[in-house]
């Protein structure tokens, strides 16, 4: 285990990072971020207004702890997937799944995943997944993009016959409790686990 530098991600704290290896190292690493955004979409954590998943938790542990590169591909390999007609979507069934899935209601947040998941990256690169104050900045930062996609998306499905006031509420407002959760969570556990590898190190 090498302790981290100031432009390190995680990742690279651990295993190789030369070589054949690496490029193994990497596949492991984007199957298992790609098994975690699928089960975390299917977790439901009871709180109100609505329950909330903890798929965002991990879009954002995923670009930190990848670093841009590898963390918007892996976000982009689980969204691949769902496009293939894998149930790897919070609401995704047998019956409702693939593109027709995809360009619905969530479409602009899939998307967003992405974008997300190359912000942290950026950030962690640059260290700010090293300190609780910017991880939540960065956190913060990227929750919004999702929401701007998000919304711009749902705004085009819906703003005409429901009214934006409809498309804020059920597409940000009623999630907003779950989205503080998650952004203490990730604030905290990004950096509590590169103090604990620097002190491993």
């Amino acid at each position: 285990m090498r302790s981290p530098t100031p432009n390190s991600v995680l990742t690279e704290a651990f295993g190789p990072n030369t070589g054949a290896a690496l490029r193994l190292k990497e596949v492991l690493l984007v199957v298992a971020g790609v098994a975690a955004l699928a089960i975390t979409a299917k977790m439901r954590v009871p709180m109100w207004p609505v329950p909330i998943t903890m798929q965002t938790f991990a879009v954002f542990v995923i670009g930190a702890a990848y670093g841009t590169r590898l963390g918007v591909g892996t976000v982009l390999a689980y969204l691949a997937l769902g496009a293939l007609g894998a149930d790897v979507f919070t609401s995704s069934s047998a019956t409702s799944n693939g593109i027709a899935y995809m360009a619905g209601p969530t479409g602009g947040y899939l998307a967003g995943f992405a974008v997300a998941a190359g912000i942290m990256g950026a950030f962690a690169r640059r260290g700010w997944d090293q300190s609780i104050v910017r991880m939540g900045v960065a956190v913060f930062l990227s929750t919004a993009v999702v929401y701007t996609l998000g919304l711009a998306w749902m705004s085009y499905l819906f703003a005409a016959d429901k009214g934006m006031a409809w498309v804020l509420q059920y597409g940000m407002v009623n999630f907003l409790p779950g989205d503080v959760l998650k952004l203490a969570l990730a604030a905290t556990l990004v950096p509590a686990v590169h103090l604990l590898t620097a002190r491993k190190g």
